[in-house]
């Protein structure tokens, strides 16, 4: 990943998950708890991809496993976000822009299906038998009901922060300024000016050619 793309979803992921712990967990809401950390991956995979959301829900996840008051096996979390993550970037959009909001709350609805019914697998595989006692279904229905209502402030926010990132202005002025040394240096080197000066070229070579055929005619006549 490159430079932008890891400070920028450090710094989401971090902010994501302070408010995770620090707001979101103290509401006390029935079922399932809002995951503004699983929206905030969901936003940085449709437009990094992929592998680009696999290292960031693997990132987020080893974050909130680690994060007090994290009462579960480290890893756990991890590789939850490390699927949906991956999945959700293979639907990313071709041109990086999405047309409409019906395929980003489809993806949404379906990582909060997805990361609870795994969540509880790998519990079930770890001895963590919560989720049956407070009941799948339960969660299910509350886990897509709050992340849809939350979706829309979080993930097209997320993704517009991405996708500027991604035209970063500071890299194109670098790239820039690269090609006008380069092309300085070949003109300082070569005594020839590089763009739109074919035509100067082409005077210099017939001047040139004219000049040595009058040498020419001036040896002859000697």
């Amino acid at each position: 990943m490159r430079v932008n793309r890891i400070l920028l979803s450090s710094s989401l992921v971090v902010v994501a998950l302070v408010l995770q712990v620090s707001v979101l967990a103290r509401l006390h809401l029935p079922g399932a708890v809002p995951d503004i950390l699983l929206l905030t991956v969901l936003g940085l995979a449709l437009v990094y991809g992929h592998v680009g959301g696999a290292l960031v829900g693997f990132g987020a996840g080893l974050l909130a496993d680690l994060a007090p008051p994290a009462d579960h096996a480290a890893g756990r979390y991890a590789l939850v976000l490390c699927v949906i993550g991956y999945l959700a970037g293979l639907v990313k959009p071709e041109t990086g822009q999405v047309k409409s909001a019906a395929g980003p709350m489809v993806v949404v609805v379906a990582a909060a299906i997805g990361s609870t019914l795994l969540y509880a697998g790998v519990g079930s595989l770890v001895g963590d038998t919560a989720a049956r006692h407070v009941g799948l279904p339960g969660l299910l229905f509350t886990a897509v009901l709050y992340d849809l209502l939350l979706a829309p402030f979080v993930v097209p926010g997320v993704m517009a922060l991405a996708r500027r990132a991604e035209n970063d202005p500071l890299a194109e002025t670098t790239s820039a300024k690269t090609t006008d040394i380069s092309s300085g240096w070949l003109a300082g080197g070569t005594g020839l000016r590089i763009g739109g000066q074919r035509n100067g070229l082409r005077v210099r070579a017939a001047r040139a050619r004219v000049a040595r055929a009058g040498r020419i005619k001036g040896v002859k006549r000697l």
